[in-house]
């Protein structure tokens, strides 16, 4: 913790509140008339000495305008104002995150308990209303998916034998801000390579970034930018010389036939535990044909070999968290199974959902022991073929897509197939603009190809 710096730093306003009231900085309240929909905001009174040191002081007026909303009283008036209007119940958000398990507390201010206050009914209309993007947001979440897209391309044409991890995490922070204006980040970035690729949150303080690339390594990178507070959340798996291996290419493919399958089936009143289970039925049908599972693929899905190979769960809701809110409505239960129970939401797709689709396979030395310990798990995996990838570590491939009425819209442009990845590498593709021309070119050839075979 620093103790003083002479600095301000940067503040990221509490979720909710930007959802309601679009503001920026720190000291606010608001109120929202749920009969007329007028919406009022609280400002703090700045002492004059703040535009030494900060800047010019906006007067109500001039916040007002900046913010679009119809009022704007200072906070040290927060009490005569409610006085005023006499309402009938006070509305304030209490209830506890169900992805990130933190207690959501209620504003108060000095009064507020002479009124009928409900804490009970505002989180949960708040959550569903959040978990529904409406047309803005849903424009800011593709802006920011290409700003991101764009700085993935940008991070793996540049990867190389020799570099550290933490010059993939600069790589990719700086195209965000300096070509899109982000100037956060949505998360820690995670620039895993070798054997960290499997390490689920790397990049921590214990972790920093900080492993050398080596040639015949995997990289897994996972890393997304914040604009206006909404998020993106992308990751891209290479190897670090430009080229896979036969293992490598085996396990992309396998995770990208993961995800095609889920991608596939994403529609309206589709359970998202569903498509859990359809991407672990492909990983186990792909690593069996491959012969590093043994037997029944149906009997694997009963005692749960997924879970090994692939711990999370397939993905969560996004928009102003980057692991958003809505995902576990009251009437949900968690599924007690390894990769089940790490699911983010219980429930069937809607229209304007956005969600990560993150399936992965990862060589985790402490999830193979307790499946080796296990009898009913270790019959189904090839012991000695799985030698061959200790320190290999995983592949995951994550997009970031809205569900639309009738199917999906994607927001992600990332290599996703062996022939994109490796022709990023070799800087024949510079951003997603000439992605998606590079793959309309081949499309184009393949019809002609098909047409005159």
């Amino acid at each position: 913790m620093r103790h003083d710096t002479d600095h301000e730093d940067i503040f990221r306003q509490e979720s909710t509140f930007h959802y309601l009231f679009g503001v920026r900085e720190p000291g606010y309240l608001g109120c929202i008339d749920v009969e007329s929909g007028k919406a009022t905001i609280f400002a703090p009174r700045l002492p004059q000495e703040y535009e030494l040191w900060m800047g010019k002081i906006l007067d109500a007026d001039d916040i007002q305008e900046h913010y679009g909303v119809e009022e704007v009283v200072y906070v040290d008036e927060i009490a005569s104002w409610f006085e005023g209007r006499a309402p009938s119940a006070v509305y304030v958000q209490r209830g506890k995150n169900s992805d990130s398990g933190t207690e959501v507390q209620p504003a108060s201010f000095e009064g507020l308990d002479q009124y009928q206050v409900n804490e009970e009914a505002l989180h949960t209309v708040v959550y569903e209303t959040r978990a529904r993007k409406n047309d803005e947001e849903i424009r800011l979440l593709r802006y920011v998916n290409r700003i991101s897209s764009d700085a993935h391309i940008a991070m793996m044409r540049g990867a190389r034998p020799g570099l550290m991890e933490y010059q993939l995490e600069s790589t990719f922070a700086y195209g965000c801000h300096y070509n899109g204006g982000a100037r956060l980040l949505s998360y820690t970035p995670i620039a895993g390579s070798g054997p960290n690729s499997a390490v689920l949150h790397y990049g921590h303080a214990g972790a920093p970034n900080d492993r050398k690339l080596e040639d015949g390594d995997i990289v897994l990178c996972d890393m997304g930018c914040e604009l206006y507070c909404y998020a993106s959340d992308i990751t891209n798996s290479f190897p670090a010389n430009g080229q896979f291996s036969a293992d490598q290419k085996l396990i992309f493919e396998t995770v990208a036939a993961m995800q095609t399958a889920v991608l596939s089936a994403m529609k309206p009143k589709v359970a998202w535990a569903d498509m859990h289970e359809l991407a672990y039925r492909v990983m186990c049908e792909r690593l069996e044909a491959a012969g590093l599972l043994v037997g029944d693929v149906d009997e694997m899905m009963k005692v749960n070999v997924g879970g090994v190979l692939m711990p999370h769960g397939l993905g969560h809701f996004m928009g102003i968290d980057t692991h958003d809110v809505g995902g576990y409505p009251k009437e949900s239960q968690r599924d007690g199974r390894d990769g089940f129970k790490a699911l983010r939401l219980q429930r069937l797709l809607e229209p304007g959902f956005v969600l990560t689709v993150e399936p992965g396979v990862y060589f985790m030395d402490y999830a193979l022991k307790k499946a080796k310990e296990d009898p009913e798990l270790r019959r189904f995996f090839n012991w000695q073929r799985l030698q061959d990838f200790e320190g290999f570590g995983g592949i995951r491939l994550e997009d970031n897509v809205l569900v639309t009425e009738d199917g999906i819209e994607n927001f992600t442009v990332a290599p996703r197939t062996v022939d994109e990845v490796e022709a990023v590498m070799r800087g024949e593709i510079a951003d997603s603009v000439a992605l998606i021309a590079w793959r309309d070119e081949r499309q184009e050839q393949g019809q002609l190809e098909e047409e005159y075979a």
